[in-house]
């Protein structure tokens, strides 16, 4: 909210646990009340829980993983889509993962769901493609931050600067090239675009 008031620009704060449709159905009632319409969103929310060996995992781990991953990414979608029904459009944009597009061990639940992400992106944009709804995700490398792909390298014991030296273009992304891609799919620039995986990686799964 601070970096939107020193933008000089209109912001909301809501608080929701976007694994529980009430909430999220909720969430998106008091947006179209204040502002009247839902013309794009980012369906951003993700955990990448523990780094367990598959059979070693706890049950309620993997449920929370995929619920927070996969569940959220469904419910937002759902109320979305309903109001973007109702005004003639709009533009959703997932986020799944390059753990979205290959796998990586002991992170079975997370891959699993940003792998369904995929799924349920291109399915869904197939449905409302007539209906002027445009859906895509957008699948990030190892980014330069200080939240989950910081978590991430810590639990696998892993130097970012080893991690940039093996992708392809020898470096980690940016949160803002992340933020710039989903701007561009939000944006009449793709207006042709939908069902689209789009990988801000570096090149790493083109290997």
């Amino acid at each position: 909210m601070r970096l939107i008031q020193e933008a000089e620009a209109k912001g909301l704060f809501l608080k929701a646990n976007i694994t529980q449709a009430s909430d999220v159905k909720q969430l998106m009632n008091t947006v179209v009340e204040k502002y009247g319409r839902l013309d794009c969103t980012f369906n951003n929310a993700a955990i990448e829980g523990t780094l367990e060996p598959f059979i070693e995992l706890p049950e309620a781990e993997s449920d929370k993983v995929i619920a927070t991953n996969l569940k959220s990414v469904w419910l937002c979608m759902k109320y979305e889509i309903q109001q973007m029904l109702e005004q003639g459009g709009g533009a959703i944009v997932n986020t799944s993962s390059m753990a979205g597009l290959v796998g990586f061990p002991n992170m079975a639940p997370y891959v699993a769901a940003k792998h369904g992400v995929l799924g349920l992106t291109r399915s869904v944009a197939l449905e409302y493609a007539s209906s002027g709804i445009r859906i895509n995700a957008v699948y990030p490398g190892v980014i330069d931050n200080a939240g989950q792909s910081a978590r991430m390298l810590d639990k696998y014991g892993q130097d970012k600067d080893d991690v940039a030296k093996q992708n392809p273009s020898g470096r980690l992304g940016t949160p803002e090239e992340i933020a710039n891609a989903v701007l561009f799919l939000c944006s009449d620039q793709s207006l042709f675009i939908t069902g689209h995986p789009l990988s801000v990686d570096g090149g790493y799964v083109a290997r």
